[in-house]
């Protein structure tokens, strides 16, 4: 078989994890860009890729790719996707957009020239995840989720722009947080949050705790903090625990999966370690590869985008509500017309 030809916009530090897992999936990048040309260079050589553009619109004119992978910050995304309506696939990092309207604009871009839009949430392809959705077939209807995700890791040494990011928390992991909600018991119709500020060095709010209504009635409380101090730092792993009608299932420190009945061991959900990972980024690495794994099947027409562009539109209006009730204290409801399929 041919091997599918990709493209990469935005040469930063999670686009290495990108290009890694490319590799790793047998899959050709022929072309990488950014608007740093010196930074497109060394990533072609680091990478053994031929070309590297700084100019988007030429390198998508001269290389006709089959995959587009838009690694760039949230800013850049709608005039990306927009450009690059009309490949088969168009892969989007998060945030997907900064408004409701962006995101609809990239959705309605891409439909009309019949492109296939993902975008890149890949806590829901992180083993764990993957194992405790197909887990919750045995517990019935879900009616209470709780998701954690708090440690005090240096995220700000390889990003440094995220110290002055102004709700922080909310759309760097809270966005994915709520993704997961979404997947694990369904669309949500209202949110009430709350914000702090923990870190004195960084200007925004770097912890949240968010309570969300499900439009099935089940409810999810939803927590981040950047600045929680604890040993041993759980970094990147997100604790989860789901109540059905009819059990418990439970994803706990050290990637265990448990099955609260009698006689029941606990399972070891723990990632496999890319033979270009490292500990303990092998959770998020390993996702990346599932994830693009998934995006190869997408175009090949064995799987249906997940999440699609459509459907992330509703978890950045979970994500936007969730910011509104921060700043007035009140319950906000989710505009359910913006959800989209899964």
């Amino acid at each position: 078989m041919t091997r599918p030809r990709i493209a990469l916009i935005g040469c930063g530090f999670f686009a290495r994890n990108h290009m890694q897992a490319w590799a790793e999936l047998g899959a050709e990048v022929i072309a990488v860009c950014d608007r740093d040309l010196d930074k497109a260079d060394g990533f072609a050589r680091d990478f053994s890729v031929a070309r590297s553009y700084q100019d988007a619109a030429t390198m998508l004119a001269e290389q006709r790719p089959e995959i587009v992978d838009i690694a760039t910050t949230v800013t850049s995304h709608r005039a990306l996707v927009e450009l690059a309506a009309g490949v088969p696939v168009v892969v989007c990092q998060k945030p997907f957009a900064e408004t409701l309207a962006d995101a609809a604009a990239m959705v309605a871009a891409c439909d009309a020239k019949g492109s296939m839009l993902l975008v890149h949430e890949n806590f829901r392809w992180q083993k764990p995840f993957r194992l405790l959705k197909a887990a919750m077939t045995e517990i019935g209807v879900p009616r209470f989720l709780r998701l954690s995700f708090r440690h005090g890791h240096d995220i700000y040494f390889n990003q440094p722009y995220l110290a002055e990011v102004a709700d922080l928390a909310l759309t760097d992991v809270g966005l994915h947080l709520f993704d997961l909600a979404r997947f694990l018991v369904g669309d949500v119709a209202n949110v009430h949050c709350r914000t702090q500020r923990l870190n004195p060095h960084v200007a925004g709010r770097d912890a949240f705790v968010a309570s969300l209504g499900h439009a099935s009635g089940a409810v999810s409380s939803v927590e981040c903090s950047f600045f929680t101090q604890r040993d041993p730092d759980l970094f990147p792993q997100t604790l989860a625990l789901v109540e059905g009608d009819g059990g418990t299932l439970e994803l706990t420190a050290g990637y265990r999966l448990i099955r609260h009945r009698a006689g029941t061991a606990p399972e070891n959900a723990e990632p496999d370690l890319p033979v270009w990972g490292a500990r303990p980024w092998h959770g998020i690495q390993e996702s990346v590869v599932a994830f693009q794994a998934h995006v190869l099947d997408v175009l090949a027409g064995r799987a249906e985008p997940q999440p699609s562009g459509a459907h992330n539109i509703g978890t950045l209006a979970v994500t936007l509500a969730a910011i509104r009730s921060a700043s007035i204290g009140q319950v906000v409801a989710v505009d359910q017309q913006e959800a989209g399929p899964r």
